[in-house]
């Protein structure tokens, strides 16, 4: 497994814990449907694993490198202020390891789908 490469989907975290458990079904559904081996999910707060916890996880499982992927609609204070500092404290305990962020969900051309999904799906229940 050396070389391997490991990803985080990393959400905000909710004091209710279905919608944090909706971020670790994705998750798991993202892994499978991309065939990845080495995935976890981590929560910036109120929920657990946190990102540490989960780059952790993957340094363990013998990731050399980390993709986290903000599972965050737009680049708020959060992605802007927290996430670099976690990064780095994260860099500084394994320095072995190659550490790299997406960016967030925001501009991606499936949201305009999504939107037109719901969209329609709503237009069809007026009818």
């Amino acid at each position: 497994m050396t070389g391997m490469t490991g990803y985080i989907v990393f959400a905000h975290g909710s004091p209710i814990e279905a919608a944090n458990e909706a971020v670790r079904a994705v998750t798991a559904e993202f892994a499978r449907s991309g065939g990845y081996l080495l995935v976890e999910p981590a929560f910036l707060e109120q929920a657990q694993p946190d990102l540490p916890a989960a780059a952790a996880r993957l340094a363990a499982s013998g990731a050399k490198r980390i993709v986290v992927i903000p599972y965050f609609l737009t680049l708020g204070l959060h992605l802007q202020r927290d996430l670099p500092r976690i990064v780095q404290s994260i860099a500084g305990l394994y320095p072995e390891l190659q550490i790299e962020v997406t960016p967030p969900l925001d501009g991606h051309r499936g949201l305009l789908e999504v939107l037109l999904d719901r969209a329609g799906a709503a237009a069809a229940d007026e009818g």
